[in-house]
Protein backbone atom coordinates (compact mmCIF):
# COMPACT_ATOMS: atom_id res chain seq x y z
CA UNK A 1 0.00 0.00 0.00
CA UNK A 2 2.60 2.41 0.88
CA UNK A 3 4.32 1.50 -2.72
CA UNK A 4 1.18 2.61 -4.28
CA UNK A 5 0.73 6.01 -2.27
CA UNK A 6 4.28 6.69 -2.94
CA UNK A 7 3.77 6.37 -6.40
CA UNK A 8 0.36 8.66 -6.97
CA UNK A 9 2.15 10.62 -5.04
CA UNK A 10 4.87 11.69 -7.67
CA UNK A 11 3.01 13.79 -10.31
CA UNK A 12 4.97 12.20 -13.66
CA UNK A 13 3.29 8.99 -12.46
CA UNK A 14 -0.49 10.46 -11.90
CA UNK A 15 -0.05 12.43 -15.50
CA UNK A 16 1.00 9.04 -16.86
CA UNK A 17 -1.50 7.39 -15.67
CA UNK A 18 -4.41 9.44 -16.41
CA UNK A 19 -2.97 9.74 -19.91
CA UNK A 20 -2.66 6.27 -19.96
CA UNK A 21 -6.38 5.72 -19.03
CA UNK A 22 -7.32 8.09 -21.04
CA UNK A 23 -5.61 6.48 -24.26
CA UNK A 24 -7.60 3.28 -23.74
CA UNK A 25 -11.01 4.91 -23.46
CA UNK A 26 -10.36 6.82 -26.48
CA UNK A 27 -9.18 3.77 -28.31
CA UNK A 28 -12.39 1.69 -26.69
CA UNK A 29 -14.76 4.44 -28.48
CA UNK A 30 -13.34 4.63 -31.32
CA UNK A 31 -13.97 0.61 -31.62
CA UNK A 32 -17.01 0.75 -30.47
CA UNK A 33 -18.47 3.48 -33.12
CA UNK A 34 -16.77 1.63 -35.95
CA UNK A 35 -18.29 -2.02 -35.00
CA UNK A 36 -21.36 -0.33 -34.54
CA UNK A 37 -21.75 1.90 -37.79
CA UNK A 38 -19.88 -0.77 -39.93
CA UNK A 39 -23.27 -2.27 -41.52
CA UNK A 40 -22.60 -5.61 -43.02
CA UNK A 41 -24.88 -4.91 -45.93
CA UNK A 42 -23.85 -1.79 -46.94
CA UNK A 43 -22.02 -3.13 -50.29
CA UNK A 44 -18.83 -1.15 -51.80
CA UNK A 45 -17.44 -2.34 -55.12
CA UNK A 46 -14.50 -3.09 -53.21
CA UNK A 47 -16.12 -5.38 -50.77
CA UNK A 48 -18.19 -6.80 -53.07
CA UNK A 49 -15.03 -8.14 -55.17
CA UNK A 50 -13.48 -9.57 -52.04
CA UNK A 51 -16.89 -11.15 -50.68
CA UNK A 52 -17.17 -15.11 -52.36
CA UNK A 53 -20.92 -14.86 -52.09
CA UNK A 54 -22.43 -11.53 -51.31
CA UNK A 55 -26.12 -12.66 -52.52
CA UNK A 56 -26.36 -13.87 -48.50
CA UNK A 57 -26.23 -10.37 -47.61
CA UNK A 58 -28.73 -8.88 -49.70
CA UNK A 59 -30.98 -6.89 -50.35
CA UNK A 60 -28.18 -4.18 -49.21
CA UNK A 61 -27.20 -0.82 -50.55
CA UNK A 62 -24.23 0.25 -52.73
CA UNK A 63 -22.72 3.63 -53.07
CA UNK A 64 -21.80 3.86 -56.76
CA UNK A 65 -17.81 4.75 -57.29
CA UNK A 66 -16.39 6.77 -60.47
CA UNK A 67 -16.96 4.81 -63.94
CA UNK A 68 -19.65 2.19 -62.68
CA UNK A 69 -22.18 1.03 -64.41
CA UNK A 70 -25.21 -1.14 -63.56
CA UNK A 71 -23.98 -3.94 -65.36
CA UNK A 72 -20.96 -3.50 -63.29
CA UNK A 73 -22.54 -3.31 -59.94
CA UNK A 74 -24.79 -6.29 -60.43
CA UNK A 75 -21.63 -8.20 -61.42
CA UNK A 76 -20.12 -7.43 -58.37
CA UNK A 77 -23.48 -7.80 -55.95
CA UNK A 78 -25.44 -10.16 -57.12
CA UNK A 79 -22.78 -12.27 -59.40
CA UNK A 80 -24.61 -11.55 -62.73
CA UNK A 81 -24.88 -8.38 -64.92
CA UNK A 82 -27.73 -9.53 -66.44
CA UNK A 83 -29.47 -8.20 -62.87
CA UNK A 84 -29.22 -4.99 -63.77
CA UNK A 85 -32.48 -4.42 -64.81
CA UNK A 86 -33.64 -5.24 -61.34
CA UNK A 87 -31.25 -2.47 -59.89
CA UNK A 88 -32.67 0.22 -62.21
CA UNK A 89 -36.54 -1.49 -61.62
CA UNK A 90 -35.96 -1.37 -57.64
CA UNK A 91 -34.33 2.62 -57.52
CA UNK A 92 -36.70 3.76 -60.25
CA UNK A 93 -34.01 5.01 -62.11
CA UNK A 94 -35.41 6.67 -65.18
CA UNK A 95 -32.16 6.38 -67.05
CA UNK A 96 -29.84 3.82 -65.65
CA UNK A 97 -26.91 5.11 -68.03
CA UNK A 98 -26.68 8.19 -65.71
CA UNK A 99 -25.23 7.34 -62.02
CA UNK A 100 -23.54 9.98 -60.45
CA UNK A 101 -20.75 9.29 -58.11
CA UNK A 102 -22.05 8.63 -54.35
CA UNK A 103 -25.44 7.46 -55.54
CA UNK A 104 -26.89 5.29 -53.04
CA UNK A 105 -28.54 2.30 -54.92
CA UNK A 106 -30.60 -0.68 -53.26
CA UNK A 107 -29.33 -4.09 -54.10
CA UNK A 108 -32.56 -6.09 -54.31
CA UNK A 109 -32.52 -9.91 -52.85
CA UNK A 110 -33.30 -11.40 -56.55
CA UNK A 111 -32.09 -14.98 -58.06
CA UNK A 112 -29.05 -14.27 -60.03
CA UNK A 113 -29.96 -14.14 -64.17
CA UNK A 114 -28.02 -16.79 -66.01
CA UNK A 115 -28.06 -16.28 -70.07
CA UNK A 116 -28.67 -20.44 -70.43
CA UNK A 117 -31.67 -19.98 -68.21
CA UNK A 118 -33.14 -17.12 -70.67
CA UNK A 119 -32.46 -18.64 -73.97
CA UNK A 120 -33.53 -22.66 -73.05
CA UNK A 121 -36.68 -21.38 -71.93
CA UNK A 122 -39.59 -22.84 -73.84
CA UNK A 123 -41.58 -19.84 -73.32
CA UNK A 124 -38.99 -17.72 -75.67
CA UNK A 125 -39.11 -18.48 -79.34
CA UNK A 126 -35.74 -17.57 -81.63
CA UNK A 127 -35.81 -15.86 -84.76
CA UNK A 128 -32.79 -15.62 -85.46
CA UNK A 129 -31.81 -14.54 -89.09
CA UNK A 130 -30.87 -17.39 -91.46
CA UNK A 131 -27.93 -15.29 -92.85
CA UNK A 132 -26.42 -14.86 -89.42
CA UNK A 133 -26.94 -10.55 -89.41
CA UNK A 134 -29.06 -8.06 -88.67
CA UNK A 135 -29.68 -4.34 -90.42
CA UNK A 136 -30.23 -1.45 -87.89
CA UNK A 137 -33.14 0.21 -88.53
CA UNK A 138 -34.08 3.63 -87.33
CA UNK A 139 -35.26 3.30 -83.12
CA UNK A 140 -33.48 -0.02 -82.82
CA UNK A 141 -31.39 -0.80 -79.41
CA UNK A 142 -28.98 -3.18 -79.25
CA UNK A 143 -31.29 -4.64 -76.62
CA UNK A 144 -34.34 -4.22 -78.95
CA UNK A 145 -32.32 -6.05 -81.68
CA UNK A 146 -31.37 -9.12 -78.78
CA UNK A 147 -35.57 -9.68 -77.99
CA UNK A 148 -36.39 -9.36 -81.87
CA UNK A 149 -34.02 -11.92 -83.07
CA UNK A 150 -33.45 -14.21 -79.99
CA UNK A 151 -36.48 -13.68 -78.00
CA UNK A 152 -34.86 -12.02 -75.05
CA UNK A 153 -32.74 -8.80 -74.40
CA UNK A 154 -30.20 -10.14 -72.81
CA UNK A 155 -28.00 -11.17 -75.83
CA UNK A 156 -26.89 -7.38 -76.78
CA UNK A 157 -23.81 -8.08 -74.73
CA UNK A 158 -22.64 -10.87 -76.81
CA UNK A 159 -23.44 -8.74 -80.36
CA UNK A 160 -22.09 -5.78 -79.45
CA UNK A 161 -18.35 -8.55 -78.24
CA UNK A 162 -18.93 -10.16 -81.76
CA UNK A 163 -19.78 -6.70 -83.62
CA UNK A 164 -15.91 -4.92 -81.75
CA UNK A 165 -18.97 -1.99 -80.80
CA UNK A 166 -16.75 0.33 -78.83
CA UNK A 167 -20.27 1.96 -77.44
CA UNK A 168 -22.81 -0.02 -77.64
CA UNK A 169 -25.25 2.61 -77.29
CA UNK A 170 -24.15 3.78 -80.84
CA UNK A 171 -25.76 2.55 -83.66
CA UNK A 172 -26.97 3.82 -86.73
CA UNK A 173 -29.47 3.00 -89.57
CA UNK A 174 -28.36 0.71 -91.93
CA UNK A 175 -25.17 -0.60 -90.07
CA UNK A 176 -25.24 -4.30 -90.75
CA UNK A 177 -24.43 -6.37 -87.06
CA UNK A 178 -22.97 -9.90 -86.92
CA UNK A 179 -25.44 -12.16 -85.03
CA UNK A 180 -24.03 -14.60 -82.58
Amino acid sequence: MEHIKKYLSNPDSLVSLFLGIAVVVVIGILVANYVRTKSPAVITHEAAKNEASVSGMLPATHIVTAGESLWDIAENTIGSGYNWVDIARENNLTDPNILPEGTKLTIPAVEKKEISKQISSDSVEVIKPVNGTYTVQKGDSLWNISVKTYGTGYRWGDIAKLNSLNNPDLIHPGNVLRLP
